[in-house]
């Protein structure tokens, strides 16, 4: 009886640990034009840029987006799934950060962009668990105790 839970613990753990942490970051924003007033229910086009070493670094990775803003002004988009035009997400080594996140957006739904802004990226949820999660060793002291 413990050889097959034994068995059923490695390929099910095998299973796991091939999972992987989606490849995209949630993005929001609310968009004013140039008279500060909000841009509601309006086609919005933006660049998103992830620079490398500062704000003013090197692109590694560049996509666009044509999205639309909600009644708030509000604009959701996830960076990751928008058109390439440089570099590939899946490809950045976060270790070598820091990283920022540079948008340029165009409220008027083209690429004419007008507004510029550069944050850091810092901890999200999956790093911050992670820190935590996938312990070989915990996984072992489970697998040998016989839970």
């Amino acid at each position: 009886m413990r050889i097959i839970f034994l068995i059923i613990t490695l390929i099910t753990s095998g299973l796991i640990t091939m999972g992987q942490s989606p490849q995209k970051i949630s993005y929001q924003a609310v968009v004013r034009n140039s008279s500060n007033l909000l841009v509601a229910s309006a086609a919005v086009g933006m660049r998103i840029s992830i620079l490398q070493g500062s704000a003013s670094g090197t692109a590694v990775y560049i996509e666009s987006h044509s999205t639309t803003s909600n009644a708030n002004g509000l604009v959701s988009i996830q960076i990751g799934d928008g058109l390439v035009s440089s570099g590939s997400i899946g490809s950045i080594n976060w270790s070598n950060g820091p990283y920022f996140i540079k948008t340029e957006t165009d409220p008027t739904g083209g690429t004419a962009y007008s507004i510029t802004g550069t944050s850091q990226i810092l901890s999200v949820p999956y790093s911050i668990y992670s820190e935590s999660s996938g312990d070989a060793a915990r996984l072992k002291t489970l697998i040998y105790s016989g839970f």
